[in-house]
């Protein structure tokens, strides 16, 4: 007799794989727009705080470096740890499937710990590293160092939320991220404003949020009506799952060195910047980044809502779902970025807005933004192999097109184009859509000659 679950749980193997696709995805986008809020928010007040909006706009901008080597850090375990965790789901495996999301939390927790302490120590040498300046350095500082503080946190509610959607459970997930988000919103203007904290109120609003979702993840992973629960483990049993810790990292390798290089393409753009347009440019970039952040989350959403589906077929050995999968995933993603990419350009004011309502600004961003999108619609591609290597466990070439688009194409061209080929400013916002077209196309085509022909031998090989 199946099993009714309390809370909707959706059937990977059976049904329409679109129907499942679009009932993993949607609740997983309204859940990565409102962790968008998490960001997003702090920017918007931030830049509206009174005389020096636009200066702390930027130092917080120097500070994604370090935010993005945490997210990279929980992506890790989290990305690597849950398409295994599905794969062992789908092959019935529910001792290993058990063992890894116990083995990702751990990793989450010690990571943490380590990155907080390292970060607190040397906030101030790697402000400097990043572009600060003496007038944007004490606006970076206070932000970060109380941000810091969250990222336990942090960990735990964005690393461990996959295994939740991996186990067929997203409108959870979704709920794990709107208690964070909303509490965020409420508490933003509050302590930026309402005590005049600036922008150590933004982050000590941000932790708090954190908190909460954390708190939430684990009450529902350590609760009855989750499929497989977090148990306790001791550190011997730990110490002695390595290879499954290898699996997990190494996997988890790819997610973890796209958002490392992520950090080092911001590291470099800003080194950049501050050379070739000063301050003013540091923020545009900000600005830009935060647009990114908007407009990738469809398309984030997109893939990991497929993520759980592909890897749960594949297990349960059902290439015939596995390709369809794939298909639906590179349409999705093609029609969303076609409709992004029309609405950056025709509305690129109003996003600019959003951040900044500064005349100087407003005008120097525009054609920076228009340059920095031009080849949006190539992260399609981009996504669609790199989500397929990763959701069936093909972690070399995973590893391998996450450092091939960002560190090398764009961190070469961020210095090679505006001081090379004498292009300044608009130079570093062009290495993006060169990066696009290059490593986005060729992660897909290595994806379809290397996964098809794979596929077509499992269909064989189920029909002898």
């Amino acid at each position: 007799m199946k099993k009714k679950w309390p809370i909707r749980h959706i059937d990977y193997q059976n049904g329409s794989m679109l129907s499942c696709i679009l009932q993993s995805a949607l609740p997983l986008l309204a859940a990565q727009i409102l962790n968008l809020l998490y960001n997003i928010v702090d920017r918007i007040y931030i830049a509206r705080i009174p005389s020096v909006g636009t200066t702390a706009i930027g130092a917080v901008g120097l500070c994604f470096p370090v935010i993005i080597l945490v997210t990279a850090f929980t992506n890790m375990y989290g990305s690597g740890g849950s398409p295994l965790f599905a794969i062992a789901c789908g092959e019935g495996n529910t001792a290993r499937a058990g063992r890894l999301l116990n083995l990702s939390l751990r990793l989450e927790i010690l990571t943490a710990i380590v990155l907080t302490v390292s970060g607190e120590l040397f906030c101030t040498p790697l402000l400097r590293l990043f572009g600060a300046s003496s007038v944007t350095l004490p606006y970076a500082r206070s932000y970060l160092r109380i941000y810091l503080l969250g990222n336990l946190f942090s960990m735990i509610a964005t690393g461990m939320n996959p295994f939740i959607n991996a186990q067929g459970f997203p409108l959870v997930g979704m709920v794990t991220v709107t208690i964070g988000a909303l509490c965020n919103i409420l508490l933003d203007p509050l302590f930026i404003f309402g005590f005049g904290m600036g922008v150590q109120g933004a982050a000590i609003a941000t932790v708090i949020s954190q908190a909460l979702s954390a708190l939430f993840v684990i009450r529902f992973l350590t609760g009855r009506t989750t499929l497989l629960r977090i148990t306790s483990m001791s550190w011997r049993e730990f110490i002695s799952s390595g290879k499954e810790i290898r699996n997990i990292i190494s996997l988890g390798l790819s997610s973890f060195v796209m958002q490392v290089t992520n950090s080092l393409v911001s590291i470099a753009c800003n080194g950049a910047l501050s050379q070739t347009g000063g301050d003013l440019y540091i923020s545009i970039m900000a600005i830009i980044s935060s647009i990114r952040q908007i407009m990738d989350t469809p398309i984030f959403a997109i893939s990991d809502g497929t993520s759980p589906v592909v890897s749960y077929n594949y297990g349960a050995r059902r290439p015939d779902r596995v390709k369809e999968g794939i298909r639906i995933l590179t349409l999705l993603g093609f029609l969303y970025t076609i409709a992004a990419w029309i609405f950056i350009v025709t509305q690129t004011k109003l996003l600019i807005s959003i951040f900044s309502s500064d005349a100087t600004v407003l005008k120097e961003a525009v054609p920076a933004v228009h340059m920095y999108f031009a080849a949006f619609v190539f992260q399609t591609f981009q996504h669609s192999g790199q989500t397929t290597f990763k959701s069936l466990g093909k972690k070399r070439r995973a590893i391998f097109f996450s450092l091939l688009r960002k560190a090398v194409i764009v961190i070469p061209l961020t210095y090679l184009l505006p001081f090379a080929f004498h292009m300044g400013s608009m130079g570093v916002f062009m290495a993006e859509p060169v990066s696009n077209v290059i490593g986005g196309l060729t992660c897909f085509i290595t994806m379809l000659v290397t996964i098809l022909p794979e596929l077509k031998q499992m269909e064989t090989d189920a029909s002898a």
